[in-house]
């Protein structure tokens, strides 16, 4: 048998080479797609986009609250830890948590029920087993826990706990031991122990972390790794890191920062803050200058340093990152618009892709990948 001249060797090899790449790459994009919901709090809508390997965004669905009229001050989303159920919690009166159902292969939502909560929240998380649901009430000045039926409904309150001024944000610990609900107006952090198996809040000792007075804390992450915890201050635009100690979940402030772009003169109103998933990256909004500040992280220390800051949305209360950590999207009340950045893998920087319409006011996204 006559055997193939050299050039002719190498095409072969090349076509079978991009042949098993074009089907390696047809069964990871058929794997995984990644989808992006966005509460729009002034149309009681939620905006789903699909968003491809490249950053591009497609819209595919809007979700409407079933049984709910009158427009919220905003939208707080969660996603529970098995990645079936959507839950949006309604400011506006009735107070209720709206539960859609994800469909595993489209990404869209259709609606299960809607259960009730103890006030406005302007925050809600499961916790990390996806049996509760935790919310924190600016105006009532409370956090509660309702637990979650087994088809992600919301049930009534089993804990409605008082606390300082402005409870803002209420999450769990990477461990699920502990939650922390930020009260801005009282310049602190509250710290609760978690019995997972009874689904029950308990104050810890020492019950608080304090901030500087009149520093407003607002919004915090923890750090992937779980050793760190950063926190975002509304009302000084500070952003600060803690060491994080998982056996007592005490907070050791090691730095603080800010979140305002240089040169600054004016009143700060900062507002969001996420961590790519590699935990290399941090990034923070303020709707005073409408930015978006990114930073490094030093894996071993924790500490930032600034990268540098970019021009978002108008007003950008919300925004998140993929869980590829390449792509990060912020959206912008006062806009009803959505703006995806390409997050430079090197660097950390910021440059920008493409805006897209949403609903109106919009304030929260949530990502979520879907085998």
């Amino acid at each position: 048998m006559t055997r193939p001249t050299r050039p002719a060797r190498h095409t072969a090899i090349a076509t079978t080479l991009f042949t098993a790449l074009a089907l390696v790459s047809g069964v990871r994009a058929g794997m995984a797609d990644t989808f992006a919901y966005v509460g729009n709090a002034d149309s009681n809508t939620i905006s789903v986009f699909k968003i491809a390997g490249n950053g591009e965004m497609t819209p595919v669905q809007t979700a409407a609250f079933t049984g709910i009229e009158k427009p919220g001050a905003s939208t707080p989303l969660a996603i529970t830890p098995d990645h079936r159920v959507l839950i949006a919690g309604v400011r506006s009166q009735p107070f209720v948590a709206v539960s859609f159902a994800i469909d595993p292969k489209t990404g869209q939502l259709s609606h299960i029920g809607n259960g009730p909560l103890a006030d406005s929240m302007a925050n809600i998380a499961t916790d990390r087993g996806g049996k509760v649901l935790f919310s924190a009430s600016y105006g009532g000045n409370k956090v509660a826990l309702n637990p979650l039926a087994a088809n992600g409904v919301v049930a009534e309150p089993k804990q409605v706990i008082p606390t300082g001024l402005n409870a803002h944000a209420f999450l769990p610990s990477p461990d699920n031991r502990f939650v922390f609900a930020t009260n801005l107006g009282s310049d602190q952090v509250l710290r609760f122990a978690f019995d997972a198996n009874a689904g029950t809040l308990t104050q810890n000792d020492p019950p608080a972390v304090k901030t500087p007075e009149k520093s407003g804390p607002r919004h915090f992450v923890f750090h992937p790794n779980g050793k760190f915890v950063y926190l975002i201050h509304e009302l000084n635009g500070d952003v600060a890191a803690y060491s994080y100690e998982a056996k007592n979940g005490a907070w050791s402030e090691i730095q603080r920062t800010t979140a305002l772009p240089e040169g600054f003169s004016g009143k700060p109103w900062a507002a969001d803050i996420h961590i790519t998933p590699d935990g290399r990256f941090l990034y923070a909004s303020e709707r005073t200058t409408n930015t978006l500040t990114a930073y490094k992280v030093d894996l071993s220390s924790g500490k930032l340093t600034t990268i540098g800051s970019v021009p978002t949305e108008k007003q950008p209360r919300g925004f998140n990152i993929d869980p590829t950590g390449h792509y990060l999207a912020a959206v912008g009340e006062l806009s009803d618009g959505m703006t995806v950045y390409a997050i430079d893998q090197s660097s950390g920087a910021l440059s920008k892709l493409k805006s897209y319409a949403t609903g109106k006011k919009p304030n929260w996204v949530e990502f979520l990948t879907l085998p």
